[in-house]
């Protein structure tokens, strides 16, 4: 079946009031690219996995597109209708592109923006993607489904090359699509358990760990509230979930065991490291990448 993407270029003051007109004119859902939108959410505390900037128009315009059907004669007409009554009251945009797609095209278009990541440890390969590894490499193929990463973003890597889960027992606590678990398991891990409140996470992740072949316990579960101890807890979560995890955390720590934790934007590490220091961790090793940092945490 084709269908018919159709995308108008704004700015980011009109960006939301022509998705409004796309929505009025029949859209069912709406995408916006604004490099300016991305740029505030890094510096927020939303965890993004990846976003490819590349994605975002170089000279900072907006492009705000809606998908139809390919046999659809009333959405364009009726948005142009409505675009044009907005010029009285000084709303902006500039020309309106179709362009027909295949349905499957489309379904698959979001992938495009993933590639193959290189950590010290492992490199982590999207499923649809051809890679070769070299001589001794260790590959982990990852079908993150449009709602989960794989492993580009700053936060997630620096846990990856932080970890040293060999021998010992890990818990990636908010798992997602089971990334920091399973390149665990297949660096040689003695167990894993990972866990999420979101049951689409679970899902992914009991799929990844089938995917490369590794023994992984994954359940819909808040951490704080199940009876495991490991010797390694990595978490990639945000600056407020983290500081409200401190206090509780080191009951899930066996003696000498680590804690990994990342998501922290910059302006808030020292927060964060206070908030540890508090429980009675220190940080033992510190990595910062881009607006991101992450922490190596052992009881002092």
């Amino acid at each position: 079946m084709k269908l018919k993407k159709i995308t108008v270029i704004t700015d980011h003051d009109n960006a939301e009031i022509v998705s409004s007109a796309m929505f009025d004119a029949g859209a069912d859902g709406v995408e916006i690219l604004d490099r300016e939108d991305f740029a505030s959410l890094l510096k927020s505390d939303v965890i993004w996995d990846y976003v490819d900037e590349n994605a975002f128009a170089a000279d900072g315009t907006v492009r705000v597109s809606a998908v139809v059907d390919g046999d659809d004669r009333v959405f364009l007409p009726a948005l142009e209708k409505r675009l044009d009554g907005m010029k009285e009251t000084g709303v902006r945009f500039g020309e309106i592109t179709v362009v027909t797609l295949d349905d499957a095209d489309w379904a698959n278009e979001w992938k495009k923006y993933y590639k193959p990541i290189v950590a010290d440890r492992i490199t982590v390969v999207p499923t649809w993607i051809d890679y070769t590894p070299a001589a001794g490499e260790r590959v982990m193929r990852l079908d993150p489904g449009m709602a989960f990463g794989t492993g580009e973003h700053e936060t997630t890597r620096m846990c990856l090359d932080l970890a040293s889960p060999e021998g010992r027992s890990v818990v990636d606590v908010g798992c997602g699509s089971g990334i920091l678990g399973i390149a665990a398991a297949l660096s040689g891990a003695k167990s894993v358990y990972m866990c999420d409140l979101d049951p689409q996470a679970v899902e992914a992740a009991e799929k990844n760990a089938e995917l490369n072949g590794v023994d992984c316990v994954v359940e819909q579960a808040d951490l704080l509230e199940k009876d495991i101890k490991a010797d390694l807890i990595l978490a990639n979560l945000t600056a407020d979930i983290l500081m409200r995890f401190a206090p509780l955390v080191g009951d899930h720590l066996n003696a000498g065991g680590k804690l990994v934790v990342s998501g922290i934007i910059v302006p808030r590490a020292d927060e964060v490291e206070e908030a540890f220091s508090e429980c009675g961790f220190a940080v033992e090793k510190r990595a910062v990448h881009g607006d991101w940092c992450a922490f190596v945490l052992g009881r002092r």
